[in-house]
């Protein structure tokens, strides 16, 4: 005898549901276009189109092989070697001698040496002070016959031989009388008179510049009484009417 009794379902069925039914697809393992992720991916590789200026290149087509040390990524990373020419050979050293060696500046950090001084040049508070330094003095000089402080022993000279009046003197360039000058009689006795000749003058002629009337002002003689004098009157105008005191008939 079954237990089953008619109740109240408890909530809808899946019948009920309208499913949009199996337009799903997976995704594929082939190709590089919507490849499935979670699988492994093997290399790909494309041809491209031939281009117009390769047309009459007859090429073998893809029959090569590429290395194995390139992957769809790129080369492997895998360290590679090669040979390069031979380097120069670098100069031979020249070891320095000694003289490219100054010991004198190396200073105090290896040898020790007194204290050194030295004269700094005038400061502005002292410009006008001249007094002389020490390298003005000079003692006197202790050689010759001018020594005042100290005896001094007998000085001698020598000097040159005078060709006149010795041995050697030669007579035959004895000057004669004419090497010897005249004194001016003039100078020691009275003097005679001298004379001179003038260039000829030129007489005058009509050429020669006379004053004119013009010339003298007997006005402005001042040893004479003053007799008066006489002007001109005015110039009239040729415009004027003369004055007519008879008139014709």
């Amino acid at each position: 005898m079954s237990t089953w009794k008619p109740h109240e379902r408890r909530g809808p069925i899946a019948a009920e549901y309208a499913s949009p039914g199996p337009k799903y697809m997976l995704m594929g393992s082939t190709g590089k276009a919507l490849h499935d992720p979670t699988k492994r991916m093997a290399p790909a590789w494309s041809l491209g189109y031939r281009h117009g200026k390769l047309t009459s290149d007859s090429s073998p087509g893809p029959c090569y092989l590429l290395p194995n040390k390139y992957t769809r990524r790129g080369n492997d990373g895998t360290p590679a070697y090669s040979l390069y020419p031979r380097p120069k050979d670098s100069d031979r050293f020249q070891t320095p001698g000694p003289g490219q060696y100054s010991n004198e500046k190396v200073g105090t950090a290896v040898y020790r040496r007194p204290a050194a001084y030295s004269m700094g040049g005038r400061t502005k508070g002292f410009q006008f002070d001249n007094s002389p330094g020490p390298a003005a003095y000079a003692l006197p000089s202790q050689i010759g016959n001018r020594v005042v402080d100290a005896s001094t022993a007998p000085s001698y000279t020598l000097r040159s031989r005078n060709n006149q009046g010795s041995f050697a003197e030669d007579l035959s360039k004895t000057p004669g009388p004419g090497a010897y000058g005249t004194s001016d009689a003039n100078v020691v006795k009275y003097k005679s008179p001298s004379y001179s000749m003038l260039g000829r003058n030129a007489l005058p002629g009509d050429a020669t510049r006379k004053p004119g009337p013009g010339v003298y002002s007997p006005e402005k003689c001042s040893n004479k009484k003053y007799p008066g004098g006489i002007s001109m009157g005015i110039r009239h105008s040729q415009y004027v009417a003369p004055l007519i005191l008879e008139v014709a008939d």
